[in-house]
């Protein structure tokens, strides 16, 4: 493969649909004068596609792979096919769609991020709809009705454009090692007991918390945490919509006590410059203690990097704040997405998704443990704790959030994302981070 580097739905829903040779042309006789013909494949004749991806194509923990994998096995089975893998930075992913779509060169396969953004793409009617498409291939039975529902619900009804990566939800992995040294004996389950274990960690001489802060999006989680737990679930689209504001007294008071977090040393030192994957392998080999992330980490977690161990690392959902959630609320998302060009797609396209789709739910959950949004057939016999933490929270889940740009358009976003790192660092104040989001947002109202 070539390489180039560059509320929702309920509980039920999401989880209860979670588990569910060759032939020759004969030669021509030796009489005739007409010379043998050479045997001809009877293979699919295919074509090489492009993906275009956010995740290396050679980690076996990422998406990236799995779809490459796949590919690889599909190509065995047909003739003429290869995929041309992309890889971009994640922030550079919009930028370069907007360019794509503004010069009509999507390529076959895409990744991008559901929601807000992903709604203008489908309005310019350049991408598929996965729902017709898959039920004429005769697959749509090998999605999971859970996050069917649920990437519905993030573009407002306007259909399934696009194909999940992840049937996911976050919250706060933690080193139970250096809980324990910390005299820390139960997971926070209010905000008051998360602070006090992070000031007891912190006296331990524990760093309490890191995030992959140089991708940003790892640092707006921790504050959309707060967000959601004293605002409320919707809060966010409330905002956008103008229901509420972003300078509303309780949004200013979460960006301060994001900030103040880390005035207090919560937040690993240079959390900003640190990258999710180094953030992983500090959790993992005791350099902090916790680290908000997704159950996809438990790929990483079941990997034999893992230095804590098979069962060293757990999990609790976000603290609550007040009444206006519960701990049976989790953060859920199908992960970063896939799309395809209408332009591009033919019977070639279709054939490889024949392949793909319906394979990927087992291959994730055999090679990485992790569940992907598509229907599993067979689960394993026996699965890794980490598997099952995933496996036991998802069946817990009985209403969801989304993540804290789920609902912004891309301006909004990029300004959340692009400014933590300066309320992280006390460069810009809570009430400055908060009016620069309300002027954004007041444009798309």
């Amino acid at each position: 493969m070539k390489k180039k580097l560059l509320a929702l739905a309920t509980a039920a829903l999401l989880t209860a649909s979670m588990f569910a040779g060759c032939a020759q042309t004969p030669s021509t006789p030796q009489g005739n004068a007409e010379p043998t013909k050479a045997p001809v494949s009877q293979k699919f004749q295919s074509r090489p596609m492009k993906f275009l991806s956010i995740w290396p194509e050679d980690d076996p923990k990422a998406n990236g792979w799995l779809i490459s994998e796949l590919s690889k096995q599909y190509g065995e089975t047909v003739d003429g096919f290869e995929l041309d893998y992309e890889y971009v930075a994640i922030d550079q992913l919009d930028q370069k769609i907007k360019i794509l779509l503004s010069s009509d060169d999507l390529p076959e396969i895409a990744t991008y991020e559901s929601g807000v953004r992903l709604m203008s793409v489908i309005d310019s009617g350049k991408i598929l709809d996965m729902d017709k498409t898959f039920r004429e291939l005769g697959i749509r039975d090998c999605l999971d009705d859970g996050a069917v529902s649920l990437l519905t619900n993030l573009v407002n009804g306007k259909g399934l454009y696009d194909l999940p990566l992840g049937l996911n939800f976050e919250g706060f992995w933690y080193n139970k090692a250096l809980f324990e040294k910390a005299g820390i004996t139960k997971v926070p389950e209010t905000w008051d007991e998360f602070l006090d274990a992070c000031e007891k960690l912190k006296a331990a001489g524990i760093t309490p918390i890191v995030q992959g802060g140089s991708d940003n999006w790892p640092m707006t989680r921790v504050l959309n945490a707060y967000v959601v737990r004293s605002i409320g679930l919707n809060a966010v689209g409330q905002a956008m919509s103008g229901e509420r504001h972003f300078t509303d007294p309780e949004f200013v008071a979460a960006a301060q006590m994001f900030q103040d977090m880390a005035k207090k040393g919560y937040f690993a030192v240079g959390m900003n410059t640190i990258d999710p994957g180094t953030a992983t392998s500090m959790l993992m080999n005791g350099q902090a203690a916790m680290n908000y992330d997704g159950s996809w980490k438990a790929s990483n977690l079941n990997s034999e990097d893992n230095t804590a161990g098979p069962d060293g690392i757990g999990f609790f959902n976000v603290p609550v704040v007040n009444d206006s959630s519960t701990l049976l609320d989790y953060s859920m998302n199908c992960g970063n997405i896939l799309m395809f060009s209408s332009k591009k797609y033919d019977e070639k396209v279709g054939d490889w998704m024949k392949y793909v789709f319906p394979r990927l739910g087992d291959f994730a959950m055999e090679t990485q443990g992790a569940f992907k949004g598509f229907k599993i057939s067979k689960m394993p016999e026996t699965t890794t704790t980490y598997t099952q933490i995933v496996a036991d929270n998802l069946a817990k889940a009985k209403g969801a959030f989304l993540w804290f740009e789920a609902k912004m358009d891309s301006e909004t976003s990029t300004l959340a994302q692009k400014n933590i790192s300066l309320l992280y660092s006390g460069e810009m104040t809570a009430e400055e981070y908060m009016k620069q989001l309300e002027e954004s947002a007041a444009k798309s109202r």
